[in-house]
């Protein structure tokens, strides 16, 4: 451990000391105090002792002969008897007492009265408020010292907590399927390693880093890889720590952070969600002022104002940078803006293979199957998709995991949990094949559609059926052809429904399957420019951040006449892939029948046995492998209202 591992945290704050043994002090301390309080109120009967007669008792002993000594005090007359026992009594204004005590011969004791100790009194008085005193006290101490450097007496304190080597190190080894944004990193771990080799060449590393990209991609990985490659303090703090309700709070953890990172430089300072303090100024009801802004202003002086901060690097992530204040984002405060994607089949297939080392592999599992069938998986995902296929082997008492647990996986994953408790009727059942089968002989029969992966029609999630497509590669731009394949294979079901059931009794599964293509339709006409009528101009308002329930961006200026115009090319847009759904079903209606038919008999096919089961052959699975999922009594039904699930899903009932 070098100097600067040394340095103490701000969880450790508080004082030196085993913790224990302070809380051990201080309640020995109390008890003590006790102690003390009951012994000064026995203390008096304690020095008076003896036992208690009568003063016509004691008269009658002095008559006896029997008193050796007595000691006469104020209203009270404590001695010794002959035989050596003490005893005590309240005396009487008895001014013939003192001629009988001479006449037996009785040793006599005078004690003056004695005023109240002054030191006593005051001891007697002040006792339970120093009791109450030390009890607060100690209650405090435990609020602070749980509440970590924002307890009860360190609110302007930061929150920043620094992480060490018994943490668990983690380098660029564990980081996959991100080369690029890796790669702009490097130059920060090169620089905390030997910043003379930039120094002799005037170069100055970037004072920040911004990692933007969607959740679960690896941005805080990525920024713990950094400070393990470089061997250097690594302090890590939320946006949100930073603010509270007191005004100030927040400026003043943020001045508590950089004095800390200062100490351990170099080093760096990784704050997470950095949008939480970084939204544009004057964004709020008001002045403005407030305590978030008064927070990002201290950031910005702390980053780039006339005290350099040498050796601190600041990184921060976000997958919103679209709100980031502009004063952040300029040069001298985060330099670098390093985007970190989702990654491709490449990345996938390298960021599989780190998380299934930790895992036993059966020999026929292939990572880049896998990954294929994955597209626009994050790298979280595709490590809860190990993590499910393993949980699903341990479920099944294997001791390796096969690439059917994968399969398994994949599919809870992308379609949701098998819920095979579910009881359909028989004609429930038949439609949704009806329907599922639709969209899968609609997707074949379009040459721009994606591939047909799978065909359920066992409840999975929220759905009652569902055909899913995978691409074939990672595709980048979305092409005209390929639209009007997808609206067509969208609106597979609900005219499957028509022409097999009738137009009476088409359902409301299509919903969500006319939502995505209404969606689809739209961004076509007011976004690509793909209606020859509208033409390439852009009617759809701009994203921007909402407040409050409102957007703040401006509402898009039209006609009438343009708005009419426009909802007519949605209309057309969407209508023309309904007939195309239905001329393609119209003319292979024997392949709908076929398809449904083993979707009742299998309940789930993949693409090659769709294809075996159009082409004539037989799908040979074994009689252990057919579905035979028992249907509801005659009489009985389930409501026929479903919610949306997905472009080419049934969803279940409500």
């Amino acid at each position: 451990m070098n100097d600067n591992d040394k340095q103490q945290g701000p969880e450790n704050s508080g004082g030196g000391g085993n913790p224990w043994m302070r809380s051990l002090m201080i309640w020995v301390g109390i008890l003590l105090a006790l102690a003390l309080f009951v012994t000064m109120f026995d203390g008096r009967s304690a020095q008076s002792g003896g036992n208690v007669i009568s003063y016509s008792a004691f008269l009658d002993k002095v008559e006896e002969g029997s008193v050796r000594e007595v000691n006469v005090a104020p209203n009270m007359i404590t001695g010794t008897l002959s035989n050596a026992e003490r005893f005590r009594t309240n005396t009487p204004d008895d001014p013939q007492l003192i001629q009988r005590l001479r006449e037996e011969g009785v040793t006599i004791n005078a004690r003056p009265e004695e005023g109240p100790n002054i030191w006593m009194v005051l001891l007697y008085q002040s006792l339970p408020f120093l009791l109450f005193l030390g009890i607060a006290f100690f209650v405090l101490r435990q609020m602070q010292k749980n509440s970590g450097a924002g307890g009860a007496m360190g609110f302007g304190k930061s929150r920043a907590k620094m992480l060490t080597q018994k943490e668990g190190k983690v380098t660029f080894d564990d980081v996959a399927g991100i080369d690029e944004a890796r790669e702009e990193l490097e130059e920060i771990v090169e620089f905390l390693k030997d910043p003379t080799k930039f120094a002799r060449l005037g170069g100055k590393i970037p004072k920040g880093a911004l990692l933007v990209g969607s959740p679960g991609t690896g941005k805080t990985l990525l920024a713990r890889a950094i400070a393990g490659e470089a061997g250097v303090p690594f302090f890590t703090i939320s946006g949100s720590d930073f603010v509270e309700m007191f005004v100030g709070v927040g400026a003043s953890r943020v001045r508590d952070m950089f004095e800390q990172a200062k100490k351990s430089a170099p080093c760096i300072v990784f704050i997470d969600e950095i949008d939480a303090v970084g939204r544009h100024r004057g964004a709020g009801l008001g002045n403005g002022n407030d305590e978030r802004e008064q927070t990002l202003n201290q950031l910005l002086v702390e980053m780039d104002g006339f005290e350099a901060n040498e050796g601190i690097i600041i990184i921060a992530a976000t997958n919103r940078p679209d709100v980031l204040d502009p004063a952040l984002l300029r040069p001298g405060r985060f330099d670098r803006q390093v985007v970190v994607p989702r990654p491709d089949i490449e990345g996938r297939v390298k960021i599989l293979e780190v998380h299934m080392k930790k895992v036993p592999l059966a020999p026929d599992v292939d990572s880049r199957t896998i990954a294929r069938g994955t597209p626009g998986f994050s790298g979280a995902d595709l490590a809860n998709l190990v993590n499910e296929a393993a949980l699903m082997a341990a479920r099944k008492s294997k001791r390796l995991v096969a690439m059917q647990e994968f399969e398994e996986a994949k599919d809870k994953v992308m379609m949701g949990a098998e819920r095979r408790s579910m009881v359909m009727t028989e004609d429930e059942k038949r439609m949704t094949a009806y329907h599922e089968a639709g969209h899968a002989i609609v997707s074949l029969h379009e040459p721009a559609s994606d591939p047909i992966h799978k065909a359920t029609i066992i409840p999975r999630g929220r759905a009652l059926g569902m055909v899913m497509r995978l691409p074939e590669r990672d595709s980048y731009s979305y092409h005209r052809d390929k639209m009007y394949a997808n609206l067509a294979v969208s609106m597979g079901g609900r005219v499957a429904e028509e022409i097999i059931f009738g137009y009476d009794k088409v359902s409301s599964g299509a919903s969500g399957d006319i939502q995505y293509a209404t969606g689809l339709a739209r961004d076509m006409v007011t976004k690509w420019g793909m209606s020859d009528t509208v033409g390439p101009v852009e009617y759809a308002a701009p994203e921007g951040e909402s407040f409050l329930g409102y957007s703040s961006s401006q509402p898009v200026r039209m006609s009438n006449e343009t708005a009419q115009l426009i909802d007519a090319e949605i209309r057309k847009t969407v209508e023309g892939g309904l007939a195309r759904a239905r001329d393609v079903l119209t003319e292979h209606i024997d392949q709908l029948h076929k398809l449904a038919g083993a979707l009742l008999e299998y309940e789930t096919l993949s693409g090659d046995e769709i294809k075996r089961v159009l082409a004539g052959d037989d799908i040979d699975r074994g009689d252990a492998a057919k579905r035979n999922t028992p249907v509801a009594a005659a009489g009985t039904s389930i409501p026929k209202t479903r919610r949306p699930k997905g472009p080419f899903g049934s969803p279940q009932p409500a």
